[in-house]
Order: C-alpha cells, then structure tokens, then sequence
C-alpha cells in the first residue's frame, strides 16, 4: 500500500502541476481508500492543499488502509463527509472502490461518483476507476470516468474491454517491484507483429504465398466476399479464389483483378489451396449450409465468420463437425454470434468476455477471437489475449470481412494459427488507428480504407524490426 500510494501520489503530482489548485481526494472504504490516504500523506508533504473525503466508518477499515488513515491523521491530515461545492479543483483522485467491488454502487458513494463526473477537473483513478468491475470491464451502476488510471502489478482485464476503454482514459502501469509472471492473460500489442511475416527472399513465386479460397457472396451479399478477398490479397497471400454460393458470379473485380472469382463449387474442388475462410456474405440458405459442411470436411486450417457462425449455431451436425476438425479452426464472432453459438444471451456473453471467448475456444476446439471493444482472443488451454488496437470508427459494415481477409493471409503465409489469430486482430486494429492518424475517422471510416492502411501498416513494420 505504501509504494501503491507513493506510485499515485507521484503521478498526481505530475498531473497537478504548479497551478496552485487545490486536490480533491475521495478516499473509500476499503484498501483503495488506504491508497488514497498514502497519496494525501504524500501530497501534503509536497505542499499541495488537499481536500480528503471519507464517508466510511474508520472502525471498518482493513487493517492496512486503517494504518495508512492513522498516518495520514498523525500528520495533520482531516477528512470530510461530503464533496465540497463550488470549488475549482485542479486535480480530483477518485480512490473510492479497487478491484474487489463485486456489487453495484449506491446511495451517498453513487452521489460522489456523479458529483465527480459533473466536474470539469481531471481525474485520477487509483488502481481501477471506482464501479468498474476489474475481470469484465461491467460498469457496477456507476462509474468514474478517469482522465488517466494507474493500475498495480499488472493490467486487468477490465480496463481494457467491454465499458473499461471509455472510463480508465490513459492507462499507467507501476508493478510495485513485484514479480507479475504467471498472469492467467496477456495484451496483443506492437510486439505480436515482429517476425510473422519474415523477409522475403528473391528466390520465390506466388505458390511460396500460399492460394486461399474464400467461400460466401450469396445474391446481394457480394461485397462482403469482395472485401475478404482484398484484404487477404493485399495482405501478402500468393493466390486468392473467391467462391461465391450465388449462380451469378461476377466475371472480374475491376478494383482487384487479380482476384479469381469462381463458383463456390469449384473453389472447394481446389487440391492447391492452403486455407479456407468461409462466412463473408454466406446467408443462411440450404446451398450455404451445404457449402459450410464441405469446408468443415477440408483437412485446411479454416476461418469462419459472420452466417458461418450463424449456421454452426443452428444446425447441430455442423457443430459437432467444426468441433471434430483436426486442422485448425478460427472463429471471429461479434457478440450476438457467439450467444447463438454458447445457446445464451449476448448480455450474458458481454458480462464477462474473456468466460465467453474461452467457452467457445473449448467447445470447438478453435481458436477464437470475441470481437468488440478490447477484442479477445482464446485458444485451448492457453491463456487468454487482449487487443489494445482499433478504435470506434470500426464500427461500420464489412470490417469483420476485412479481418477474416487478412487472417486468412497469414494462414496461407504459413503463420501458425494462433498467432495468425493475434497477429490479424492487432493489425486490423492498428491499421483503423492509422487511418484515423491520417484524418481518415472515426467518423466515415471505412473498411476498405482499413485494407490499404494494414498492407502499409506492416511493410512499415516489417522495415523498423528487420
């Protein structure tokens, strides 16, 4: 607790600067309230005027936070009840509720949570904004809002998905000189990306790429095929064949010729091919269900997506063959997908991501990635990986194509499944990021924008680590 709130207080100290405003400090009442009575202790040495408030009964204090309220009193400190009006603060650190809060915040703690939020002051949160549960990312009720977080030990899973995103603000990371190895979770970062697609020697031609088929396009749905197949040609993959289940396939993709467009039928006759994805545009139709079983027959590492998911949630005999496939299987459903295919709800699934996402990597024995905000992914008896990239402007139609597209690449590249998986879910993201850099969103982004910024986004890559 002594280094937790030393680590605070000295960010805060950053945070106020020199502006001569007072510190508002809500300190609650358990262990977080210990830190933040460290960090008023620390303040006032430093000459700060602070302002604690603590509602809680001193007697009900653990026995740590009860030591750091007697310190914090011994050296002249005093606390109030209530958030005083009409203040201009120049820091507000909310140290109410920590990690361990596992019910929804009420009464006078919910008054100050509102009182903070409808200030204008920025505001730092102790190990975790105050109502947010840490393993989920579930607002409890309610939440602060931070402008900036430092969290201990290490990263927890709420801060980076579901509502975590939109509370923590900047995250800082201070370990406490602790060891934090054996974390059941990791965070896909930059790193995922070194050396999965190595340099490409002179001596090589397109078969060395690997030859993808990509199954979808019923009628009216062929653009989600299309964007697939850009994605997964753009991205690196020697020959691309998309195989569309409607009997009016296009002649060409006048935007990328290159693709060969081809009757469902045909591509799956394919001996050549070294990856399947199926789903883009699919439907729900007999003909697509028919086409779902023969790629789950493929001996072909297999990504599946959208009404393939849909599909497999539906009919059981499809399920029980995605669950018996001996080659690699990597599913990419949006919530509402991965409730029909765990036979729940998507507020369920939403409740706690990292259970959903390691439910569907063991009941189909698949690699899976839980899309949405801070997007999981889970293999078999692995641990579990959160994204750190992407951003709201993904929120728009044929994104998911796109990232089955460049999935498929690094699996017809030779990238292990897996990390194939971690890898696309980062560059996916970081390639939205990009393109917002560029002044190209959030608003009105793009998937096929996306396309062109993750081909640049990891030759860029490439170069800085070669």
């Amino acid at each position: 607790m002594a280094r937790a709130g030393l680590a605070a207080a000295e960010l805060a100290r950053s945070m106020a600067g020199d502006n001569g405003k007072p510190i508002l400090i809500c300190a609650g009442p358990g262990n977080n309230g210990g830190d933040a009575f460290v960090l008023a202790r620390r303040l006032k040495q430093w000459w700060f005027s602070v302002t604690v408030v603590f509602s809680g009964n001193e007697s009900k204090l653990p026995a740590d936070a009860a030591d750091a309220f007697r310190a914090w009193r011994d050296a002249g400190g005093t606390t109030v009840n209530d958030i005083p009006r009409a203040q201009d603060w120049g820091l507000i650190v909310d140290g109410l509720f920590g990690i361990g809060l596992q019910r929804d915040i009420g009464g006078a703690f919910a008054g100050q949570i509102a009182a903070i939020s409808a200030m204008r002051a920025p505001v730092l949160a102790i190990d975790i904004p105050s109502g947010l549960d840490a393993d989920t990312g579930r607002v409890l009720g309610c939440a602060v809002h931070a402008t900036h977080t430092i969290t201990f030990i290490g990263l927890k899973a709420g801060l980076l998905t579901l509502d975590g995103p939109d509370y923590c603000g900047h995250i800082h990371v201070d370990d406490l000189d602790l060891d934090t190895a054996g974390a059941p979770g990791t965070v896909l970062a930059g790193g995922v990306l070194d050396g999965v697609l190595p340099p490409r020697a002179r001596n090589t031609h397109k078969g060395s790429f690997g030859s993808i088929g990509i199954v979808g396009g019923a009628s009216g749905m062929a653009g989600a095929v299309l964007l697939a197949g850009r994605a997964a040609y753009r991205l690196g993959a020697g020959r691309v064949y998309l195989g569309f289940i409607d009997g009016g396939v296009p002649s060409v993709d006048m935007q990328q010729p290159e693709l060969m467009l081809r009757h469902a039928d045909e591509v799956l006759k394919l001996d050549h091919l070294t990856c399947l994805a199926v789903g883009p545009g699919l439907g729900q139709s007999p003909d697509a269900a028919h086409y779902l079983r023969r790629a789950l027959e493929a001996p072909l590492p297999l990504v599946l997506d959208a009404d393939a998911l849909n599909l497999i949630a539906a009919i059981p005999a499809l399920a029980q063959r995605a669950a018996a496939r001996s080659a690699s299987t990597l599913l990419t459903p949006h919530p509402a997908e991965a409730a029909r295919l765990l036979a729940t709800s998507t507020t369920d699934v939403q409740h706690d991501r990292i259970a959903a996402a390691k439910s569907l990597a063991q009941k189909f024995n698949a690699h899976v990635v839980l899309k949405g905000a801070g997007s999981i992914c889970a293999s078999p008896g692995a641990p579990w990986r959160i994204n750190t990239s992407g951003n709201p402007g993904m929120a728009s139609a044929g994104m998911g194509d796109v990232l089955t597209g460049i999935i498929a690449a690094l699996l017809a590249q030779g990238v292990e499944a897996a990390r194939a998986l971690d890898a696309g879910v980062y560059l996916h993201g970081a390639a939205a990021d990009a393109c917002v850099a560029e002044g190209h969103g959030p608003v009105g982004l793009t998937a096929s924008e996306v396309i062109h910024s993750a081909r640049q986004f990891v030759n860029s890559h490439r170069s800085r680590s070669s």
